[in-house]
């Protein structure tokens, strides 16, 4: 098979960057990678956190570490002051990284498992600002219900393991193992529910007999898995929750700050034209609506459900 060179065209898919803006006080916010901020005027969550971005070339071969500049600035377009809860979805880098920093400058709670846990301490965050979630546990947070269920990485993890120490940066890429890796239940007392998949793995069986209507499903390296792992993954999150609108993330390049407009991952590292051919066929099967989200704007897509 000859090898795609380049990455894919976001152009191709400008018509599914549609999903309803927010009219009223609640929405979400995507932030790049797997980064959403859910926000009713009140009460605010956010995964992840992830903006310092550092370079390729630095990420591969030097040594990085929360970017203070980068992080205020995000919150700052964001309008993001304050927060209950920061929650990151594993612990790699392009997850965790800046994910202490955000909790600290916000007044959030960092929850996770115990290598959450490790990133919070070595960044110097007091134990009742660190929360190490039981799974399947439901944890309340102003207006929202949390409830983390074990998860796994797409595969390849290239940072296996877990984080078993305070995790003080600068430290190499490959520090910011795995970890726990989650799929988060989201509920809210307007009666808004949804399924917040970070990465491109699963658990068979871990979320039947849970419901959502919205699924933020997590993409990145699923269009180099075989067709049979694409279809699978969809039926045990977006089938096995009943959800009605999917909304992709993890498809934008982390090498490339936030204040640049988004493009693709290379085809080195991820093929989205083949996810999308298949995730459409899926879709379109089973009446499920399925988009893109705009980075910094707030939508709802909770509105209008197909």
């Amino acid at each position: 098979m000859r090898l795609k060179l380049g990455r894919p065209d976001l152009a191709a898919y400008a018509d599914r960057f549609d999903v309803p803006l927010a009219e009223g006080p609640f929405g979400v916010t995507f932030l790049g990678v797997a980064s959403l901020l859910l926000d009713d005027g009140t009460s605010a969550v956010m995964t992840d956190g992830f903006f310092s971005r550092p370079p390729l070339l630095r990420a591969a071969v030097g040594k990085i570490a929360p970017d203070g500049a980068r992080i205020g600035a995000c919150l700052a377009r964001a309008a993001v002051d304050r927060l209950d809860a920061v929650l990151p979805v594993h612990t790699h880098f392009d997850h965790a990284m800046d994910s202490a920093v955000v909790a600290d400058r916000t007044g959030a709670v960092l929850v996770g498992g115990e290598s959450t846990a490790n990133i919070g301490r070595g960044h110097g965050l007091a134990e009742d600002r660190i929360r190490v979630a039981t799974p399947g546990e439901p944890m309340t947070y102003g207006a929202f219900t949390l409830t983390l269920v074990e998860s796994h990485h797409c595969p390849p993890d290239r940072f296996p393991g877990v984080v078993v120490e305070p995790l003080v940066p600068p430290v190499k890429a490959g520090a910011y193992k795995c970890g726990e890796a989650w799929s988060i239940l989201v509920s809210h007392t307007s009666g808004r529910t949804a399924l917040l998949q970070g990465s491109a793995g699963y658990v068979a069986g871990s979320l039947h007999g849970r419901r959502a209507d919205v699924a933020y499903l997590g993409i990145g390296q699923l269009g180099v898995q075989s067709e049979d792992y694409i279809r699978t993954y969809w039926a045990e999150t977006v089938e096995a929750v009943g959800a009605r609108r999917v909304v992709l993330t993890h498809w934008d390049d982390f090498f490339r700050p936030l204040d640049e407009p988004l493009r693709a991952l290379p085809f080195a590292g991820d093929d989205l034209d083949v996810t999308m051919r298949v995730l459409d066929e899926l879709a379109s099967a089973q009446g499920v609506g399925l988009h893109f989200p705009k980075v910094w704007q707030r939508e709802d897509p909770w509105r209008d459900l197909p």
